[in-house]
C-alpha cells in the first residue's frame, strides 16, 4: 500500500518566551521525542479523509485542515488522505506539539506530491520551483487564504518542465513556513516562528531582531500581526560536545498557547509600560547566547532561572509549575516555565539528569529527559510516492 511517514521532533524554549512575539530574542532546543505523520491513500470510495480512523473534521483540526488547502487543494483534484498521527510529546504542554505535528504533514504531503520545477536542471532549489513556499521567494504568499492560486508562481516561472518526487521534493524551510502560517492561524496572528523553526531544523535555534555574529543565519521571518508587522533572524547552533541534558518536567495542566499569547497582549495593552519587562526578557535571552556561544552552561542555567522571574512577573507561571521548578533547582543549572506559560512544562538544564529527573517526579511532575538537540523534520517511510501529481 502507498503510504509515507514523517516525523519532526519537539522543542523547549531556554529563553525568551513572550517576549519572542515582540520581536525580541530567544533560544530553542529541539527534543529527542517526536511527532509521527502517516499518511495513505484511502480505501473507501468517499471523498472524506480519515484522521485516526474517523472522519477528519476540520473545526477540531485546524492546522491540518490549512496545510491542506497549501499542499493538497480539492479545487486541484487531490485525493482524499487517511492520516494517522502518533509520538512522544503530550498535547499543549509547551514542548512544540502542534508545530511538530504542522512541520511532519507538511513534509510528508509533500512527498506524496512531488514538485514541479521551471526548469530541467533537476536540483530542488527555490528559484527553480515552479509553485511552493520560501523564504528566498517574494511571488506566492504563505499566509494567503487565496489558496492554491497563491503558492504557484506566475508566467515562466511556474511553467512545470520537470518534475521530481519523493523526499528530493522536501524543503526544511518551507515545512517551517508552513507550520509559521497555520500557527499564526491558530494563535490570533501572534505567533512567533520559534516552534516551526525549531521543529523542522532541529538543533538549537535562536531567533532575533537582527542577524547575530557567530551564529548560522538562516532566513528571515515577517508576520502581520494584531500589534503590527514583525521581523525575526532565524539562526542555528550545533548543539554542544558537553554532557549537558534537558529534564522536562510535566504538570499535567492543560494550558492552550493562544490563551496565554492573549493573556500578555491584553496586559500590554491595559498597561503599555509593562513592555519593559518584556524588554528584560530580550536581555536576558541575549546574555544567554552569549553564554551558549562560549560553552558557559552555569551561565546558561543562570539565565534561564532569570528569565523564570520575569515569567512570573508577566503573570505566566503557576503554582504548579513553581513546585517542580523548585524541586528541579539544587540538582540543575537552571529551571523555567516552557512554552507559553499557565501550566504544561517546565525545563532544567542538568549533569545529572536522574537526580534531577526524581526530584521532579517526587514534587508530582511527569518527567522527559532529552539529549541537547535533537535531529530535526526526516522522512521515516516512502513507499510507492508520489499519490498524486499536478498536472
Amino acid at each position: 500500500m502507498q503510504h509515507i511517514t514523517a516525523s519532526a521532533p519537539g522543542k523547549c524554549i531556554l529563553f525568551g518566551e513572550h517576549a519572542v512575539v515582540y520581536g525580541h530574542p530567544a533560544v530553542a532546543v529541539a527534543i529527542d521525542q517526536r511527532i509521527n505523520v502517516r499518511i495513505e491513500m484511502t480505501e473507501s470510495d468517499s471523498h472524506d479523509w480519515k484522521l485516526d480512523g474517523l472522519t477528519f473534521d476540520p473545526k477540531r483540526h485546524p492546522h491540518i485542515e490549512a496545510i491542506k488547502h497549501r499542499l493538497w487543494p480539492n479545487s486541484l483534484g487531490a485525493p482524499p488522505l487517511s492520516i494517522q498521527i502518533g509520538g512522544q510529546i503530550p498535547a499543549a504542554s509547551g514542548l512544540g506539539s502542534s508545530a511538530a505535528l504542522s512541520v511532519a504533514a507538511s513534509a510528508a504531503l509533500r512527498v506524496a506530491r512531488g514538485r514541479w520545477l521551471n526548469n530541467s536542471n533537476s536540483k530542488n532549489q527555490p528559484e527553480d520551483w515552479a509553485e511552493g513556499f520560501s523564504s528566498a521567494l517574494d511571488d506566492t504568499d504563505v499566509h494567503s487564504s487565496n489558496q492554491p492560486d497563491d503558492s504557484m508562481r506566475k508566467g515562466e516561472l511556474g511553467n512545470k518542465v520537470e518534475f521530481i518526487g519523493g523526499s528530493e521534493a522536501v524543503d526544511a524551510d518551507e515545512c517551517a513556513l508552513i507550520a509559521h502560517a497555520v500557527e499564526a492561524i491558530a494563535q490570533g496572528g501572534r505567533a512567533s516562528p520559534m516552534d516551526s523553526s525549531t521543529c523542522s531544523h532541529g538543533d538549537v535555534v535562536v531567533l532575533s531582531d537582527c542577524i547575530e555574529e557567530g551564529l548560522e543565519w538562516q532566513y528571515s521571518r515577517r508576520l502581520k500581526t494584531p500589534e503590527g508587522d514583525r521581523e525575526w533572524q532565524i539562526h542555528t547552533v550545533k548543539p554542544p560536545i558537553e554532557d549537558v541534558y534537558l529534564v522536562i518536567g510535566n504538570t499535567g495542566v492543560h494550558a492552550p498557547t493562544s490563551k496565554q499569547v492573549e493573556k500578555v497582549a491584553e496586559m500590554l495593552k491595559q498597561q503599555p509600560e509593562r513592555i519593559k519587562e518584556i524588554e528584560t526578557i530580550g536581555m536576558i535571552a541575549k546574555r544567554g547566547i552569549k553564554s551558549l556561544l562560549s560553552g558557559d552552561y552555569e551561565s546558561v542555567g543562570r539565565a534561564m532561572s532569570e528569565n523564570q522571574l520575569m515569567l512570573q512577573s508577566i503573570g505566566v507561571s503557576s503554582p504548579e509549575l513553581e513546585d517542580l521548578i523548585r524541586a528541579a533547582a539544587p540538582s540543575s543549572l537552571g529551571a523555567k516555565l516552557t512554552g507559553a506559560g499557565g501550566g504544561g512544562c517546565m525545563v532544567a538544564l542538568t549533569t545529572n539528569p536522574k537526580a534531577t529527573s526524581e526530584a521532579i517526579e517526587l514534587a508530582g511532575g511527569i518527567t522527559i529527559i532529552s539529549t541537547f538537540g535533537a535531529q530535526g523534520l526526516a522522512i521515516e517511510e516512502a513507499a510507492e510516492s508520489p499519490f498524486w501529481i499536478v498536472e
